[in-house]
């Protein structure tokens, strides 16, 4: 098939000839636009300010009224100078010392003797514990204090009636807390119980207040009060 139109009118091939034409043409533009250059319109010789033709403002002058001082008082007291050779009689003073020993008689001292209180040492930092029954052999104080902890552990889980969680409607663990102090004499009192219904409280107190006497806790050799704390739980199925 023989194309329609004439070869030489076909513009396809001298199309890279027409890309360079293009190509440099805007690369003229690109630096003519880079060369432009623009003047700043320059004033007329009428429109310059002068500074020097600047009037300069004097500031206003504030004249202050001068008040007159206060007239001077009438009765102006009179300062009289006593010589040092005059004899000026002074007043007696009676003397501010008071001598103790003038007023109270030896005979009439009291002496006031104040009577020692209790002491009441924490089980965590007494020197001697007290010895529990069956802790007798034990000699260091350390020894003693596990011995105590064990044997009142032992006492109160098998004292204790845990039945009563399960009566009262209770879940869960339960936990008792009991503090109590074993006196000069090694006797338990003052047997404080914190539970959440209070017949556990009333029960702890019961089984607290089972345990026997001890041999008293010690402080630089002196019988004292102990005070010690335990807490007991049980979980209720």
């Amino acid at each position: 098939m023989k194309p329609k139109k004439n070869p030489k009118a076909d513009l396809r091939r001298k199309w890279v000839l027409f890309l360079q034409i293009g190509l440099i043409l805007v690369l003229f533009i690109t630096l003519q636009a880079f060369e432009w250059k623009t003047y700043v319109p320059q004033l007329n010789d009428k429109e310059k300010v002068q500074l020097n033709e600047l009037e300069e403002e004097a500031p206003p002058i504030t004249i202050f009224e001068k008040t007159p001082p206060p007239p001077p008082p009438k009765d102006v007291p009179v300062i009289e100078v006593v010589q040092d050779d005059t004899d000026v009689k002074e007043d007696d003073i009676a003397p501010s010392e008071i001598d103790l020993d003038d007023i109270l008689e030896p005979a009439d001292m009291v002496e006031v003797k104040g009577e020692d209180e209790p002491v009441e040492v924490p089980f965590e930092f007494i020197e001697d514990v007290p010895v529990f029954p069956g802790c007798e052999a034990l000699e260091d104080n350390a020894g003693r204090k596990a011995c105590m902890s064990s044997k009142i552990s032992k006492f109160v889980n098998r004292e204790f009636d845990t039945s009563l969680g399960e009566k009262l409607g209770l879940t869960g663990i339960n936990l008792v807390s009991v503090m109590f102090v074993v006196n000069e004499k090694g006797v338990v009192e003052q047997i404080q119980t914190r539970a959440p219904h209070p017949a556990l409280e009333e029960e702890a107190r019961r089984v607290i207040g089972k345990l026997p006497k001890m041999e008293p806790g010690k402080q630089r050799g002196k019988a004292v009060s102990v005070s010690y704390m335990i807490p007991i739980r049980f979980k209720v199925q």
